[in-house]
C-alpha cells in the first residue's frame, strides 16, 4: 500500500481495529478514514452506501463485528448473526461497488467445527458441526469467508481473510458479562484482590485448551497480509502455542497478585475443549508472532489499571 492510500479501518474503536490503527499510523500511513459507530452504522446498507461513495477508500480493513464470549453468545444469538451479517454484506458489497483496491476480513478461528482435528488447518473448514455456544456468530463470518470468495470469483475482486485465533491485549473489553475469557479473568481476579476475598471462582472446569495471541501482533500481521498475501483462502493468524484454562487463570493470578484460592465451576460451560490453530500457512508467507503470553497479560493488566473505569 502507498503511504499517501486512503485506508478505511472499520471498527477502529474496537480491540483488532484500534490495534490496526495505531500499527497503520507507526508505519507512516497518514490518510486513514476513521467513523465510530455513532457516526456511521454499517448495518445501515444507505448509510454504508453514502460513506463509501463519498470517502472512496483504496483499501479497507474490515475489523468491525459484534463480538463477545460465552455468555453474550448465548443470550444474543440474533444479534450476533444480524449485526455481523448486515456489517459485512455492506461493507463487502460498497468495496466492490466503489472500486476499492483490497480489503480484509478479520474473522475468528471459531469458524471451524468443534470436534476438529488438532491443529486446526485452514482446510476444516465446514467440515463439521461448530461449537453450539457461538454458531450464529461463527455462521456469519463463514458468510463473510465465502461473500470475498464469490466477489474474487465474479468480480475479480482481491478480497482476503484473516482469521486470529483468541485475542487479548490494551482496548479490550472487561466486562464481565460480555468479554472473553482472558480479560474477564483478569478483571475478576483483579477486584477478588481488592476486596480480600479468600477464593475466585472460574466457570468451567479449566480442562479446555485455549490459545491467545496479542492484538498488536494480529494488527501486524493484517498489515503483512494485506501487502503480500493474494489468495482466497483464509489465513490463520495465531501464537501456535496453548494452555488450559487452570493454567491461564494462574497466570492471571500471579499477574494481578491475587494469593487466594482458585476454583471451577464444571455446572458452567466450557465451550470447545481444545482450539489450536495450525499456523503453518502465514509461517510459510513470513510472519510470526512476537509478543509471548507472560509480556502480553502484563501489557494488558497494565492497561486496565490505568483505564479501567
Amino acid at each position: 500500500m502507498d503511504k499517501e492510500a486512503t485506508i478505511y479501518v472499520a471498527g477502529h474503536r474496537g480491540l483488532v481495529g484500534s490495534a490496526i490503527v495505531r500499527r497503520l499510523k507507526g508505519a507512516g500511513y497518514g490518510k486513514l478514514l476513521l467513523r465510530a459507530s455513532s457516526e456511521l452504522d454499517l448495518r445501515d446498507q444507505g448509510a454504508t452506501a453514502a460513506f463509501f461513495r463519498e470517502e472512496r477508500p483504496e483499501y479497507v480493513f474490515l475489523a468491525a463485528a459484534k463480538v463477545g464470549g460465552i455468555v453474550a453468545n448465548s443470550s444474543y444469538p440474533a444479534e450476533f448473526i444480524y449485526d455481523n451479517l448486515m456489517i459485512q454484506n455492506n461493507v463487502i458489497h460498497n468495496s466492490y461497488l466503489n472500486g476499492v483496491k483490497k480489503l480484509l476480513l478479520l474473522g475468528s478461528s471459531c469458524i471451524y467445527p468443534r470436534l476438529a482435528p488438532q491443529p486446526i488447518s485452514e482446510e476444516s473448514l465446514l467440515t463439521g458441526p461448530l461449537e453450539p455456544t457461538n454458531e450464529p456468530y461463527a455462521i456469519a463470518k463463514i458468510a463473510g469467508i465465502k461473500m470475498c470468495q464469490s466477489y474474487n470469483r465474479q468480480y475479480g475482486t482481491r478480497y482476503i481473510c484473516a482469521m486470529p485465533t483468541n485475542l487479548y491485549g490494551p482496548n479490550d473489553n472487561f466486562d464481565l458479562t460480555t468479554s472473553h475469557v482472558l480479560p474477564a479473568l483478569l478483571r475478576k481476579f483483579h477486584e477478588a484482590k481488592l476486596a480480600g476475598e479468600a477464593s475466585v471462582t472460574v466457570w468451567g472446569s479449566g480442562a479446555p485448551y485455549r490459545e491467545f495471541v496479542h492484538v498488536d501482533d494480529v494488527a501486524q500481521a493484517s498489515l503483512f497480509l494485506m501487502e503480500r498475501y493474494e489468495g482466497w483462502e483464509p489465513v490463520n493468524v495465531g501464537s501456535g502455542q496453548e494452555l488450559t484454562i487452570a493454567e491461564l487463570a494462574q497466570k492471571i493470578g500471579q499477574v494481578v497478585g491475587f494469593d487466594g484460592e482458585i476454583r471451577f465451576d464444571p455446572s458452567k460451560p466450557d465451550g470447545t475443549p481444545r482450539k489450536l490453530c495450525d499456523v503453518s500457512k502465514i509461517h510459510g508467507l513470513g510472519w510470526r508472532h512476537a509478543i509471548d503470553l507472560d509480556a502480553g497479560l502484563h501489557d494488558t493488566y497494565a492497561w486496565y489499571l490505568a483505564n479501567r473505569g
